[in-house]
């Protein structure tokens, strides 16, 4: 096995909560955070973590950046399809007024005992950037997203001495 076969065998083989930003740098509101508080976040982050209390840690929600363009619009510019009526009352003049109001359900989470492989094959299977990362009981642990796995692969290899290098105009890349 040479020398990138065991960086990547060991990158693969790592717990997400040996890698996970600590949980208090974590965009995180509560149910009933204003929207103010919530688009305040969202200014300089992707996403917002919605938790039922800061004591229990219980994760409920997510609000994505792009789902500002709703709370914003008023409700007659928020197209309505069957299955999306929701939509409509996620405007702050369709009376949405706190996160539990306009945040999403479907969060895409991993167990905090979970590998970099299980989290990559997760992100790829359901094209996700990030993943909130629980226990068994809901709480929410911290957050893995595909921009750290990068940071955390980019220094396993300084670290290891290997270098990648690119040559020429091909796509063929090389390792050495």
């Amino acid at each position: 096995m040479n020398d990138v076969e065991r960086a990547l065998q060991t990158f693969y083989s790592m717990k997400l909560s040996d890698i996970m930003p600590p949980v208090i740098s974590m965009p995180i509101v509560t149910l009933d955070s204003p929207i103010v508080d919530v688009l305040k976040l969202l200014r300089t982050r992707h996403h917002v973590w919605v938790v039922s209390d800061k004591e229990s840690m219980k994760l409920e929600g997510v609000i994505r950046y792009l789902d500002v363009i709703c709370i914003l619009l008023p409700p007659e510019n928020t197209k309505a399809r069957f299955g999306n009526i929701s939509a409509i009352f996620k405007s702050i003049l369709g009376g949405a007024e706190k996160a539990a109001d306009v945040m999403e359900h479907n969060i895409m989470t991993i167990d905090e005992n979970a590998t970099v492989l299980d989290a990559l094959i997760k992100m790829r299977r359901y094209k996700v950037q990030i993943l909130a990362i629980i226990d068994e009981k809901g709480t929410l642990k911290g957050e893995i997203s595909l921009r750290l796995l990068i940071d955390e692969f980019l220094r396993l290899m300084k670290v290891g001495g290997v270098q990648w290098t690119q040559h020429g105009s091909s796509s063929r890349s090389e390792w050495h």
